[in-house]
């Protein structure tokens, strides 16, 4: 995957504290850390239970210097190394350039999902094993767990589920989990964790959670396509025109508001049409499907994941997994059919399927419904 990227990146230190020469009992791990309260919590759980730990920061956009000077801060506190590592074109390529074509496509994307998997437990983990040796853990601030029995890895829930990250992780490959610590994944609430850091006396113990997308500012992070402005039609089922749009990229499967359309019943998207620059609206019902079709399909637990074989799904991060069945299933895709009819899979994010003790068995990006990729699996 990244084979056309400069090998030999430079990890540059923000402190004098040396990495240790020969590491305890526990080993070295590398912590990602963002500069928040998950990340430096997860670097004070790992160091108070005897981990040797470096801090690792990404830069990714211009404006990340408070990103690392807030990282480093808390290495300081903590007495332990620090390093941050310039990502900008990479995470522009492998995160924000495929955010803008999905829109174009009439899509839905998950850019949180794609730099867990491309950029911070992708290729930053490659490079904290190169620079420290493929035997150096991993570790970050969410909120998910890893059980390791019987020389299987599995990642599975958070113990909060109401916190539980693992929908956005599951696009990570396997050989990065074996490597992966959460130390999170136990902690029952936000402010717990917010309460280890205070106590410890770490300045970030009241950051406010970021709940935008980190690349796009206050921005309309839609408009970032460059083309998203385009107006066209928006139709009936039927092919009647009921009104007009400004732009497929203001748009998303399942949505109500903003259509502008005078019906006397309320009316959602169910279809978008890029080629034909066209979005289709029409009743609530008309939204639903118990068929939901991913590619690109990461499978983590191949004995759960066979055809035939019930499984709990999520088509979006929030909500309990609902059952399903694998109708068919290949090397990278899969089609699956739900017991009750769900509403509005969108493309461009995640089907996950968990077995019934919450373990991640496959993760893949929903595809459309009518995709012809899926007539031969």
């Amino acid at each position: 995957m990244y084979s056309d990227l400069k090998s030999d990146y430079h990890l540059i230190p923000t402190n004098d504290v040396p990495l240790p020469e020969k590491t305890g009992g526990k080993g070295l791990v590398a912590v990602l850390m963002s500069g928040g309260v998950d990340s430096s919590a997860a670097a004070l759980l790992l160091q108070n239970a005897g981990y040797d730990i470096a801090g690792l920061t990404m830069r990714i956009m211009e404006s990340d210097e408070n990103a690392v000077e807030s990282a480093a801060v808390v290495c300081k506190t903590l007495s332990v190394p620090h390093f941050w590592v310039d990502l900008k074109n990479e995470f522009h390529k492998f995160v924000i350039e495929p955010f803008c074509t999905s829109y174009m496509q009439g899509e839905t994307p998950n850019p949180c999902a794609d730099c867990n998997e491309r950029v911070k437990l992708g290729l930053l983990s490659e490079i904290a094993a190169t620079r420290w040796g493929a035997e150096a853990k991993i570790a970050t601030g969410h909120y998910a767990r890893i059980l390791r029995s019987n020389g299987t890895t599995c990642l599975c829930r958070a113990q909060n589920l109401k916190k539980d990250q693992s929908y956005f992780l599951a696009g990570v490959r396997y050989p990065v989990l074996e490597r992966l610590l959460f130390p999170l994944g136990e902690m029952d609430s936000k402010e717990e964790t917010r309460k280890l850091v205070r106590e410890a006396g770490i300045a970030v113990a009241d950051r406010p959670e970021s709940m935008e997308i980190c690349f796009a500012n206050e921005r309309d992070y839609r408009d970032l396509s460059g083309h998203s402005a385009t107006p066209g039609v928006i139709l009936d089922t039927e092919g009647k025109k009921i009104g007009e749009h400004t732009g497929i990229a203001h748009y998303t499967l399942g949505q109500r508001k903003g259509l502008g359309i005078a019906s006397p019943h309320p009316l959602y998207v169910v279809e978008i049409r890029p080629r034909d620059n066209v979005v289709v609206a029409a009743p609530r019902e008309l939204a639903f499907t118990d068929v939901v079709n991913a590619e690109y399909a990461n499978i983590l637990l191949p004995e759960e994941t066979r055809s035939g074989a019930l499984l709990f799904g999520k088509i979006r991060s929030q909500g309990e997994p609902a059952p399903c069945r694998i109708l068919r299933i290949d090397e990278n895709r899969v089609s699956v059919r739900f017991e009750r009819p769900l509403f509005a899979p969108a493309p461009g994010q995640r089907l996950v399927l968990y077995t019934e003790e919450g373990c991640v068995a496959l993760g893949g990006r929903i595809a459309k419904a009518d995709s012809e990729r899926f007539l031969d699996i």
